[in-house]
C-alpha cells in the first residue's frame, strides 16, 4: 500500500477512521486546519493544510496515493471548495479517492446536497483519479438532534430511512481505502433496517426514556419554521426531508456487512451503545 492521507481527521467520521487504521498498524497521513487539535496516533505523521488553500494542500498530499475526502461542511459555495480540493490532490499526483457521498446522489436528487455529491462525484472521475464513492444513507448519529422539545418535525411523509452509524461508515472506509480492488465503485451505505419517522421516534424515545414523536409537516410549512435562514440552508434542510418523502433514502444496502464482513447496527444498537448521542436529552 502507498501512502493513504486522510482529511477530516479532527471531525466526527474522519477521526474514527484515522482511530481505524492506526490500531491496524496503517502508516497514514493527517490533512488537518489545525494540528494541536490533530489525533495523536501511532504511525500518523500531520499535514497543515485547509481545503481553500491549494498550494499548502497540494504539499500535504505529495506522495499520497490513496485519499479519504470527507465532504467539506454544507454552504452557499461548498462545490468551489470541492473542486479545489480535486485539482489538489490530481496535481499531487493521488491516485484514488474515497469520497463520502450522499445516498440517491444525482443531478436530479430531491435533497440539494446530493445533488452536489454527485458533481463532486463526477469532478474526481473527470480529473482522471479512481473514485471509490460511499453513498452513505443518513446517519444515526444525527437523529436525536433533530428532536425540539420532544417532537420531530419535518417533510418527510411515510418515507422509510436506513439509519447508518458512523462507526459502521468508518469501518467500510476503511477496508475500502486498504484494497484497490474497491477503486472505480459507487456503494450505497445504510443500516440494516428501514425506518419510517414515527417508527425512528418510537425507538429513540424507548431507549431514552422519554417522549419522541414525529410531527409531519407540509412543504409550506416546514419552509415557514425556518423563516430567516439563508436559502440554501431552507433548501438543503427541506429537501433532505423531502427525499425521504421520496423514498431516495429508503435503499437498505448490505455493503458494510459485505465489505467488512460484519452487519452494521441497527438504530436500536446504535443508540444503546453509543448513549453520548442523545445525552442531552435525558
Amino acid at each position: 500500500m502507498g501512502t493513504i492521507a486522510v482529511t477530516g481527521a479532527t471531525g466526527q467520521l474522519g477521526s474514527r477512521v484515522a482511530r481505524m487504521l492506526a490500531e491496524r498498524g496503517e502508516p497514514q497521513r493527517l490533512v488537518v486546519r489545525d494540528p494541536s487539535r490533530a489525533p495523536d496516533l501511532d504511525g500518523a505523521e500531520v499535514a497543515v493544510a485547509s481545503f481553500e488553500d491549494g498550494p499548502a494542500l497540494r504539499a500535504a498530499l505529495s506522495g499520497v496515493e490513496t485519499l479519504f475526502m470527507v465532504s467539506a461542511h454544507e454552504s452557499a459555495d461548498r462545490m468551489p471548495v470541492h473542486r479545489g480540493v480535486v485539482a489538489a490532490a490530481a496535481a499531487a499526483g493521488v491516485e484514488r479517492v474515497v469520497y463520502t457521498s450522499f445516498m440517491g446522489a444525482s443531478p436530479l436528487a430531491t435533497f440539494t446536497f446530493a445533488r452536489e455529491h454527485s458533481l463532486t462525484e463526477q469532478l474526481i472521475v473527470e480529473s482522471g483519479l479512481r473514485l471509490t464513492a460511499l453513498r452513505n444513507s443518513l446517519y444515526a448519529d444525527m437523529l436525536p438532534l433533530f428532536v425540539q422539545d420532544g417532537e420531530i418535525r419535518g417533510p418527510a411523509g411515510r418515507g422509510r430511512i436506513a439509519w447508518v452509524a458512523r462507526r459502521d461508515v468508518a469501518r467500510l472506509a476503511v477496508a475500502t481505502l486498504l484494497d484497490p480492488a474497491h477503486a472505480d465503485r459507487i456503494y450505497d451505505v445504510s443500516g440494516p433496517e428501514p425506518l419510517d419517522m414515527d417508527a425512528s421516534a418510537r425507538v429513540l424515545g424507548e431507549v431514552t426514556g422519554r417522549e419522541v414523536r414525529y410531527v409531519p409537516e407540509t412543504d409550506e410549512e416546514a419552509r415557514a419554521s425556518r423563516a430567516g435562514a439563508e436559502e440554501w440552508q431552507i433548501d438543503g434542510w427541506a429537501g433532505s426531508y423531502k427525499a425521504v418523502a421520496t423514498g431516495e433514502t429508503s435503499v437498505t444496502s448490505h455493503t458494510v456487512e459485505h465489505v467488512t464482513g460484519e452487519r452494521p447496527w441497527t438504530l436500536e444498537e446504535f443508540l444503546r451503545n453509543e448513549p453520548e448521542s442523545w445525552r442531552h436529552l435525558a
